[in-house]
């Protein structure tokens, strides 16, 4: 190996034993003043995990002096920028609790909402971490309504709903998918329809304003109809005067829509059974 390439990998082995070696001395060192300063010091050269654990050791012991909270704020603040947003989230809440009128009060109660933000999974996976992050957002925005951060979260905020009903789209797309799958179906047209229809209503009822609200309104109208299609004979005629009826409202709604052309078939097809004249569908 070259030389010159040798001598930087050296040196910088030295000092990385030197410095570990300075960490364990100061972590061990019983001077807590010390310990904190040494602490701060390495969360300003962004060692966040080195800072993390002298900070999360001192809490208890600085707890009740005047170092005590910007203590367990900075603890927090190490775990979040050293992205253990689970951890950090927890230690801003503590510090809410703790010191609800505090200096930090208010950047804590937002920075849980942020840590939540970052745990959020994909659409298709339990959305119980978007909930909390949703409520912590909510939570901030109603005790600190004239914050500089009001935007920022508000706007966090819209977007967790938006993963929400997108959620309920994909539900309502499968159940709508599954048809008469298997054995959910039976002889009255069956569940997955029904399921279609009821999660994509619901979904409208929570979320008015959503961007998806056309979408949801195609997957009803649809699913009306193929319920209708499947049902048994007697119910058959309510059901695709109420299909057709859908489809004659989603035209009304969305005048303009790709889906228009397929709503204007359906209520064709729904007019042969309701005058009698009958077709496979």
């Amino acid at each position: 190996m070259n030389r010159y390439l040798v001598l930087p990998i050296v040196f910088a082995t030295m000092l990385f034993a030197s410095c570990a070696k300075e960490f364990n001395a100061v972590y061990k060192s019983s001077d807590y003043s010390y310990r904190y300063e040494y602490a701060k010091e390495q969360y300003a050269r962004g060692s966040y995990q080195r800072a993390s654990l002298l900070l999360g050791d001192m809490v208890t012991v600085l707890k009740g002096t005047d170092k005590g909270e910007e203590c367990l704020f900075l603890y927090g603040m190490a775990a979040y920028n050293g992205r253990d947003y689970e951890s950090a989230a927890e230690i801003f809440k503590k510090y809410y609790t703790s010191y609800p009128k505090g200096v930090y009060a208010e950047l804590a109660a937002y920075n849980i909402g942020e840590c939540l933000y970052a745990t959020v999974p994909e659409p298709r996976l339990d959305q119980a971490p978007t909930y909390q992050a949703i409520k912590a957002y909510q939570d901030f925005l109603d005790v600190f309504p004239g914050s500089s951060r009001k935007e920022m979260a508000e706007k966090k905020l819209y977007e967790l709903q938006d993963k929400l009903v997108y959620k309920e789209l994909l539900n309502a797309r499968l159940y709508y998918n599954l048809g008469t799958y298997f054995g959910n179906c039976g002889n009255d047209g069956g569940n997955n329809y029904d399921a279609c229809i009821v999660t994509a209503q619901n979904a409208l009822k929570d979320y008015p304003f959503t961007t998806l609200r056309e979408e949801f309104a195609a997957l009803i109208m649809r699913s009306k109809y193929a319920l209708a299609v499947h049902s048994v004979k007697e119910k058959q005629m309510v059901r695709f005067q109420d299909a057709e009826d859908e489809c004659y409202g989603f035209i009304n709604e969305y005048p303009d829509s790709k889906e228009r052309v397929a709503a204007e078939k359906l209520i064709e097809k729904c007019k042969k059974y309701t005058s009698g004249n009958e077709e496979e569908d």
